[in-house]
């Protein structure tokens, strides 16, 4: 049966899967909302910091929805949990400490868990997924969110035996290294977006993360530090995205990277792996002889997919997007501004730090600090310049916080 069949008899049988969401800024309000239209899915709890938040999106449930629902509401994400309403849990915060909280105690509440929270992912995912897997839960990445989409594509093309050589997202912003919530403050209010949330999108670090996990999922790494993050389009990019040696940028292929000029869609950029498969390519992609081609989603729908990846842990035991593994990718942190020796540094999409993409080796052998650890009172032990890489001598990190206690774990297993 396919996933909509499912759906249409959860719908018919009257037991439709039961949704608790963790977060309802932007992204979790317009999840809520689209639930209400998806037969077989109920939201029946839902928290955030700022109970109005929580108190919109219940309103706009009920708004929608043919059927009114008692949706449990709180400020604490436990109470939604421990409910005993909510068979799954999704994690729409997008804040590291935040997320390993939540993933933990889903875990102990024995509930499957989708993540929109890409920045714990990447940061304590191959332990989470280990314990869920053996607890008999699904812990998942989330459709609609860009690393899943364009793995999406990457199975396909796999699947296919395609030969893939690259595989990547546009980027929505143009990239300000610099970027905090002060800068972002109007255009931010000008979207209805968190300040934060859109400075981490103009740094860079949601790129650096999405593509790491991304990374984490196929083994694919950067070409190198950062990537490339070229600008192009459809045409450009598969001559650009080619070896030195063809006049492209790359050192090699089985690369992830981003591009300018492709947003909101992902790609990946594949080759036939004989003759009859590259003519085949040439007349069915009808861009003429090429040795390589790109193929391309020029959407991915953030949120409004995650109900996919629900009914995929519910009703298949199923999962979007995880870890392969032992990390291969890290997203570790980097100076924004001259910090100051005793200055507390603050987290993602806030003053002190942006986010860049390199390999697991190069972290470990420089002792670069993942910025998905840096939470609570991490505070600078000496003066750090702009444009520095974080190391363990730079910084004192919170070792009080859940997620520096579940990396740790991780880096133990």
């Amino acid at each position: 049966m396919t996933l909509y069949s499912k759906l249409l008899e959860r719908e018919a049988e009257k037991q439709p899967i039961k949704v608790g969401i963790i977060g309802a800024g932007q992204m979790g309000y317009g999840m809520v909302s689209q639930i209400a239209h998806i037969p077989g899915m109920i939201v029946v709890g839902i928290s955030d910091i700022n109970i109005e938040n929580a108190e919109k999106a219940r309103n706009a449930f009920n708004d929608a929805s043919d059927e009114h629902i008692d949706i449990e509401i709180s400020e604490n994400f436990e109470d939604i949990i421990y409910s005993k309403r909510p068979e799954i849990i999704v994690d729409a915060t997008g804040i590291p400490e935040v997320g390993a909280q939540i993933a933990f105690e889903t875990l102990l509440a024995k509930k499957h868990l989708v993540l929109l929270n890409v920045e714990v992912d990447i940061t304590i995912g191959p332990i989470m997924k280990k314990l869920y897997d053996s607890a008999n839960l699904v812990y998942t990445g989330s459709d609609g969110d860009e690393p899943a989409v364009t793995l999406g594509l990457f199975e396909f093309a796999k699947s296919m035996g395609l030969e893939v050589l690259v595989a990547g997202k546009g980027k929505n912003n143009p990239l300000i290294p610099t970027a905090n919530p002060d800068t972002a403050q109007q255009e931010a209010t000008e979207k209805g977006m968190s300040a934060h949330m859109l400075s981490a999108f103009q740094d860079g670090t949601k790129t650096m993360a999405e593509m790491t996990l991304l990374s984490n999922a196929t083994g694919f790494k950067a070409d190198k530090v950062g990537m490339h993050g070229i600008q192009g389009d459809l045409d450009s990019v598969i001559d650009d995205l080619n070896l030195k040696e063809n006049n492209g940028v790359l050192n090699k292929f089985q690369v992830v990277d981003y591009v300018d000029g492709l947003a909101p869609g992902v790609f990946v950029i594949v080759k036939g792996k004989n003759l009859g498969v590259a003519n085949e390519l040439d007349y069915l992609l009808k861009k003429g002889k090429r040795d390589h081609h790109i193929l391309y989603r020029p959407f991915h729908l953030a949120s409004l997919e995650t109900p996919l990846t629900i009914a995929k842990a519910v009703l298949d035991n199923d999962y979007a997007i995880v870890p392969m593994g032992a990390p291969v990718s890290e997203t570790v942190a980097v100076a924004k501004k001259d910090i100051k020796a005793g200055e507390r540094i603050d987290g993602i999409g806030g003053y002190c730090i942006r986010g860049v993409m390199e390999s697991s080796e190069e972290q470990l052998n420089h002792r670069h600090i993942p910025i998905g650890i840096i939470a609570g009172e991490s505070i600078a032990k000496r003066d750090i310049s702009v444009g520095a890489f974080l190391t363990e001598d730079d910084v004192a990190i919170d070792k009080s916080t859940t997620v520096w206690k579940l990396r740790e774990l991780q880096n133990k297993t």
